[in-house]
């Protein structure tokens, strides 16, 4: 909108300067050569009575000196003008000669006519010719004027033509600039309200406009803002009460599982099969149901964060140790921080995430990566693995709940390990994403904030 007023402003100020213009010089100039041509007649009439006297050379000579032409640029009287090609008896002003003035009008005088032209001299200055015959006395009379004064209005106001086109089209975009602001803030609300609503600030809403329309627009924005936020409350709560409701009969299956494992040596084999197939899924179950209930804690806000300035490869060395890891090397980027701001707890979440899920999915962790992060103040943490990696078009859904790759070979695992990992990340002011690795495999990075954040 603000290009579009400009641009229109622009042609339209260029359109008018250039017909204003046109329109001034040719009033201007007309008006400039009846003035001339009314002082030239007159100038001829005196001229006419001077030779009524049948004057000597000089008394003509002086005549033409005398005429009031001050303020003109020259009179030039053509005498005689049958006795050759150019006149004779040629008297002028200033300097001046007839051989300065066009063809065209001595032409017109020698021929008994008269008639009127713009001409520019050898200096390039304007001129406007009158060339009149004084018939009774077989003489010829041309005098020219000067457009020096016209030309300097003329420039004076192409210049202020100018300035007024530069002008126009600046508060023409100022005015489409405003005008666009004005109209648009409320849609940018909009989406700064939808943004923070997207980012998980269920809360965001539209204040009242005062325009019906756009009225109507915040109070239809803000009921399906209600609409969304409940929505999601209500699955939280729902997520949040089964996983505390699991947690009780969860708690009595695991103790009585393992009362029958500790027995185990008195069951048939066949029965041993089927306690460790019971076994394993209670305790994948227990894990499922503790993971969905931290997730339901960190979506409803209760980050609880304490974070810390923390060596980031002794910490990383001891969560591989604590998790088995304890032979998997730590690389350092000579240019990276060693030292980040985080919370512990949440960095060994992360951090034995990461190992879990390159180890069910990815053929087992190859190493741990620390490297400086493009975005100032911040550190990545990569763990790598040499498993068939992950697709591009899964690498956004693969942080989403219960998602799994297309490669994934089995369902070992909750499928929540990597929902959390992004969760954590975001906590502690980062993000979390999958690329591939040089050499095949995947690379899961996560972005730390470093102490000085």
């Amino acid at each position: 909108m603000t290009l579009f007023f400009g641009a229109m402003a622009l042609l339209g100020g260029i359109g008018l300067t250039f017909s204003t213009f046109l329109f001034a010089r040719n009033s201007l100039l007309d008006q400039r050569i009846s003035a001339a041509k009314l002082t030239a007649i007159e100038h001829a009439g005196d001229l006419n009575d001077v030779l009524d006297t049948e004057p000597d050379a000089r008394t003509l000579a002086q005549a033409v000196q005398d005429l009031d032409t001050d303020q003109f640029g020259y009179a030039v009287l053509l005498t005689n003008p049958e006795l050759a090609e150019r006149p004779v008896n040629v008297f002028s002003r200033n300097g001046y000669s007839v051989n300065d003035l066009p063809d065209q009008l001595v032409t017109a005088v020698l021929n008994g006519g008269s008639g009127q032209q713009l001409f520019a001299d050898d200096d390039g200055n304007a001129w406007v010719g009158v060339a009149l015959s004084l018939r009774a006395h077989d003489v010829g009379y041309v005098e020219a004027f000067p457009l020096d004064n016209t030309e300097r209005t003329l420039r004076v106001l192409a210049s202020a033509l100018i300035v007024g086109a530069i002008l126009a089209t600046l508060i023409a975009t100022f005015f489409g600039w405003s005008t666009s602001r004005r109209l648009l803030r409320p849609l940018s609300r909009v989406a700064d309200a939808a943004g923070d609503i997207a980012s998980g600030t269920l809360g965001a809403r539209l204040d009242e406009e005062t325009d019906p329309d756009l009225n109507r627009l915040a109070g239809s924005f803000n009921e399906m803002a209600d609409a969304v936020q409940e929505r999601i409350e209500r699955e939280q709560r729902f997520t949040s009460d089964v996983s505390h409701e699991l947690r009780s009969p969860i708690t009595a299956l695991t103790a009585a599982i393992e009362v029958l494992d500790a027995k185990r040596a008195d069951l048939p084999d066949r029965t041993q099969q089927a306690l460790d197939v019971v076994v394993s899924q209670i305790r994948r179950f227990d894990d499922m149901v503790i993971d969905l209930l931290e997730l339901s804690r960190l979506e409803a806000g209760a980050h609880d964060l304490h974070p810390e300035s923390v060596d980031l490869v002794d910490l990383a060395d001891r969560v591989s140790q604590r998790f088995g890891y304890g032979e998997l090397p730590i690389e350092v980027h000579r240019r990276a921080k060693r030292r980040a701001l985080v919370d512990r707890v949440r960095f060994e979440r992360i951090l034995g995430n990461l190992l879990g899920n390159a180890t069910n999915h990815g053929g087992g962790p190859i190493r741990i990566s620390i490297e400086p992060s493009p975005i100032k103040k911040s550190v990545l943490l990569a763990v790598e693995d040499g498993g068939p990696g992950v697709a591009v078009s899964e690498r956004g859904r693969i942080f989403e709940r219960f998602a799994r790759g297309s490669s994934a070979r089995n369902r070992i695992g909750t499928g929540l390990g990597l929902a959390l990992v992004s969760e954590h990340a975001a906590a502690l002011g980062g993000e979390a994403w999958v690329e591939d690795r040089p050499g095949g495999g995947a690379r899961f990075v996560v972005r730390l904030p470093t102490e000085n954040a």
